[in-house]
């Protein structure tokens, strides 16, 4: 017999995705907490940051929504096929399945559910089609493939799962590729730009090829990388200047979305403001809202070339050293333990770890000089 689908109440999807934008457990914790899907927690938690915007719109869009509640019916079918359009637009269908099924709404005001899968090429099965979350197996192999890219950032799948075949483990390469599309990780090496970017996601030219950074607050640089924990995993981004090492911000969340890296930006452009901001070209940057931020505070966007590892050069040393320092040694087993590790942890880096390359000084005493020098 066919098992019932499990229908969640509005009050219930509001009480997971707040627990999820809290942050304070992996995704894979709040599913075996509340017992739902992973992929419906990230679907709900991208509902409630959307949705968010929404409430505090400006009272002119609000005013223009009663407008156009009133207008006559003979207008009626014309605004809703511009409403699924502007729906359309703003949820462009990535390529897999697995990445569509989160884009559905199932309270949406006016797109039923059927209407949503036929906008995005989805069947209606394959929506309520329930995958296994990551498995401790899955979780023990994606630890030893961080572990690995972190030490040759220039293996591929191909590679990696040579590697693993080497060590004993029992793998293939789709389950490899798989894997290193969870965690964000791709082989650093140049190749050829195939595709254009999507719909407001402009890719910017990279300034800094032959430049050196020549003071405090002239480049700044950000990125992602993957954390493993015992009981899941997280996403952490962070901002360094490039002339002294120093990390200005740092954010994690359990999540891939993009309001993390923007928090994080708000943050780092509080205590300054650098020449040149220089990012990958990960959607969580190329986004309107991350390079409109930066233009509106008069600072130039660069990007990386696609795989090209020494164009961000500073932000990957930056992780080959938390996580052979700090994060492999502790090995957390909760989301506030590796909270306070690494707010404890980059304090340390910033004010007592000496760097060879700054003349065995400490990044948070040359940038501090360098910008009371310049001031």
């Amino acid at each position: 017999m066919a098992r019932k689908r499990q229908v969640h109440t509005a009050a219930f999807k509001a009480q997971v995705a707040l627990a999820a934008l809290k942050g304070d457990r992996t995704i894979n914790e709040l599913a075996g907490h509340y017992g739902v899907h992973p992929t419906s927690i990230h679907g709900w938690k991208k509902q409630l940051i959307s949705s968010a915007e929404e409430v505090f719109g400006s009272p002119a869009k609000a005013a223009s929504a009663d407008a156009e509640a009133r207008q006559a019916e003979l207008f009626e079918q014309i605004e809703r096929l511009k409403m699924e359009l502007e729906w359309l637009k703003k949820k462009v269908a990535p390529f897999s399945v697995e990445d569509r099924r989160p884009l559905i709404e199932p309270d949406h005001p006016r797109l039923s559910v059927r209407r949503q899968c036929e906008l995005l090429g989805l069947s209606r099965s394959s929506l309520y089609y329930r995958p296994a979350g990551e498995s401790p197996e899955d979780l023990r192999l994606m630890r030893l493939i961080d572990e690995q890219y972190t030490a040759c950032p220039f293996y591929g799948s191909r590679k990696m799962t040579a590697w693993l075949e080497q060590r004993g483990e029992e793998v293939n390469r789709k389950r490899v590729q798989r894997l290193m599309r969870k965690m964000g990780l791709e082989a650093i090496y140049a190749k050829p730009r195939l595709s254009q970017a999507g719909r407001g996601h402009k890719i910017y030219p990279y300034l800094l090829r032959g430049v050196k950074a020549r003071r405090a607050d002239h480049v700044w640089s950000t990125d992602i990388t993957y954390v493993p924990m015992s009981g899941g995993f997280m996403y952490l981004a962070a901002v360094i200047d490039w002339y002294s090492r120093y990390v200005i911000g740092w954010r994690l969340s359990n999540t891939l979305d993009g309001s993390f890296c923007l928090e994080m930006l708000e943050d780092a452009l509080r205590s300054g403001k650098p020449e040149v901001f220089n990012t990958d070209q990960g959607v969580q940057f190329t986004a309107e809202a991350f390079t409109g931020r930066l233009e509106a505070a008069g600072i130039a966007v660069s990007m990386d070339g696609r795989g090209r590892a020494l164009d961000n050069v500073f932000v990957e040393r930056l992780w080959r050293t938390v996580k052979y320092e700090d994060i492999y040694i502790q090995g957390y087993e909760t989301v506030p333990e590796l909270q306070r590790g690494l707010r404890r942890y980059f304090g340390f880096y910033n004010e007592d770890r000496l760097h060879e390359s700054l003349g065995y000084r400490t990044p948070g005493t040359v940038y501090r000089a360098d910008r009371a020098t310049t001031a």
